[in-house]
Parts: C-alpha cells; structure tokens; sequence
C-alpha cells in the first residue's frame, strides 16, 4: 500500500470515529484488498476482495449468532449484523454476508463478477444491526488496485 493511500485510509477512520456519537460505533472504512480470478461450473469469475480498516471498532456480539432474530435463508442462526456491497451509481445490491460471525470477518469480505463484466467504478458496503436498527455506511471503495 502506498503511504498516500495508508495516509488516506488514517484519515478517513479518524473522521469515521469522529462522526459517531459516544457509545455508537464508527462507519466503516472500506478498501480493496487485491482481485482473485477462479472458475465456477465452467465459468471464470474475478472476485473483489476487501478488509474495513477500522474493524477492530466493533465489538463481537455485533456479529454473534442472533437465533431470536429473523434466519437468513434457512440459517437460523444468523449474526445480529448483516454486510451487504452495493455499487455506487445506483446502489444496487451487489452481495451480502449474513453469518460473519466476527468483526476480524470484515476483513475477508467480497463480491464477484463474471469475468469480462466491467464493475462498477466504486462500491461501499452496509453494516446492518439489526438489533439495534442501525445502519453503518462505508466510503466509496475502488475496484482497481
């Protein structure tokens, strides 16, 4: 990582921290990672990966199993946070993980792509409390390294 964008990503978790009231946690500060190409039912996808710098910043019940809440899919034993990308332009939902089970997950998160499909030109991501009702936005991340 350049010291640019090292210096970058310092200041966007300062503000991030800096935007949250006490007690609630910051936005999350999105980046790419590296991409990685493999091959599905004969298929060759491009998968982006991605960390959130300031993942140390949530605590873990946010991503403990929350059977009291409602399954994903037919996990019942979903986390209380839920992580969806969406793509910039029209905020389309791009992918989502509902079973992180921790925040050190945040830095193994991901969205793929046939390969050949031009991405979008930036995505963010969503931390979904649901518990607490409260919605967590990234900055826009790049998808080019």
């Amino acid at each position: 990582m350049t010291r640019l964008k090292a210096a970058l990503f310092t200041a966007a978790a300062l503000y991030a921290a800096s935007a949250a009231p006490a007690g609630a946690q910051p936005n999350p500060v999105l980046y790419l990672t590296h991409l990685e190409y493999f091959s599905q039912n004969g298929q060759t996808f491009v998968r982006y990966n991605y960390d959130v710098f300031n993942k140390d910043q949530y605590p873990a019940a946010m991503f403990a199993p929350a059977p009291g809440l409602p399954p994903c899919g037919s996990n019942a034993n979903s986390s209380r946070s839920w992580v969806d990308f969406f793509e910039n332009r029209t905020n389309r939902r791009l992918y989502g993980f509902c079973a992180l089970g921790s925040p050190a997950n945040l830095g193994r998160i991901w969205f793929a792509l046939p390969e050949g499909q031009i991405p979008p030109s930036y995505v963010y991501i969503k931390i979904i409390d649901r518990q607490t009702n409260t919605t967590y936005t990234s900055n826009l991340a790049d998808t080019t390294p």
